[in-house]
């Protein structure tokens, strides 16, 4: 298996593999995690080539960082490596609030640079857009950083148009990560149409729609202490689940066309937007990381995807990405 290169933004450019590795589901949200198979997954994603890692400070908290930083240790020049901050989060695992003041931005990737056990971060995203700060002093600060040389790149996550706007007027901004999929596809109407304008680059998280685009997840599929359970994400319960489901069904029946599976497919679809764009689907195995490696392999026509499009309606997701939108910047 071998995977291509894309380049994320234009003003700062930053080279990665074609498909990065979300290491979030290591550590916290998404079952019960073991360090030991996360460190093993990371490195069987650098052998396939799969060299850009997704983390962040909040997740664990601060665990997955360590993670990734044990993980990584002696093949840094291998590594795209993208943290975040602004989600901040006490060690007991209390939430505190969104956090973009300049002061903060400085101690977190301070704190983050210290558990990766690295010198400098290629890509540091804002996590999320705090309201109560003016972005300019948010990315202010994190220009700073690049200054100092402890950051390449800066990224944007959840941002609105009118802030990435802002922000890259401030210091170039190489990529946005925000959630795209089959089952995500708002951003189409502005966000990709600015970001493009701008020649910023595209980092989808949850490319399968948190693992329902797999096929995998069925009612009560899911084990205990799995976040995805809970009410905070309403397309993985209830009505919308079985609702959703029905459109994961239609995504097999072509996967099985393809000779693939559904979650390559999905995966492919999302590859297939642009050579700007560059998801990380999340994973803590080794066998779901080989197999999303698969994707790259998939081609898929113009027709193929008018398929996948009528098959899987905009419109016809049922339930909100997140039960709580109210930290996502509009």
């Amino acid at each position: 298996m071998t995977i291509e290169q894309r380049t994320l933004g234009v003003a700062s450019p930053l080279t990665v593999s074609a498909l990065g590795l979300g290491c979030m589901g290591m550590s916290e949200f998404y079952g019960t995690g073991d360090e030991a198979t996360g460190i093993a997954t990371i490195h069987r994603a650098l052998d396939l080539g799969v060299t850009f890692l997704d983390t962040a400070d909040m997740y664990g908290p601060f665990t997955n960082e360590q993670l990734v930083g044990k993980a990584i240790k002696g093949r840094r020049e291998e590594v795209q490596l993208a943290t975040k901050f602004g989600n901040e989060r006490r060690a007991d695992g209390t939430r505190v609030g969104i956090n973009g003041k300049p002061d903060y931005v400085r101690v977190a990737c301070d704190a983050s640079l210290q558990r990766l056990g690295v010198d400098h971060i290629d890509l540091y995203y804002q996590h999320r857009v705090d309201q109560s700060v003016p972005i300019e002093e948010t990315v202010g600060a994190m220009a700073e950083l690049v200054e100092a040389g402890k950051v390449r790149h800066l990224g944007l996550s959840e941002a609105s148009p009118t802030n990435i706007r802002k922000a890259h007027a401030v210091h170039p901004i190489t990529a946005l990560q925000t959630e795209y999929s089959l089952f995500t596809r708002d951003l189409e109407d502005e966000i990709l149409p600015t970001i493009r304008e701008l020649g910023i680059g595209l980092v989808p998280y949850s490319p399968l729609g948190r693992g329902i685009l797999t096929g995998a997840i069925t009612e009560g599929s899911l084990e205990e202490g799995d976040s995805r359970n809970s009410a905070y994400f309403p397309r993985l319960n209830g009505a919308g689940l079985k609702a959703n489901l029905e459109l994961v069904a239609k995504v097999r029946e072509i996967a099985e066309a393809h000779g693939c599976t559904p979650g390559q497919l999905a995966l492919a679809w999302v590859l297939a937007q642009g050579e700007d764009v560059v998801p990380i689907p999340g994973t803590k195995r080794v066998a779901y990381l080989e197999e999303n490696v698969g994707a790259a392999d998939v081609a898929l026509t113009a027709a193929d995807l008018a398929a996948l499009e009528a098959a899987v309606p905009r419109d016809a997701v049922v339930g909100e990405r997140y039960g709580d939108m109210s930290s996502i910047d509009a």
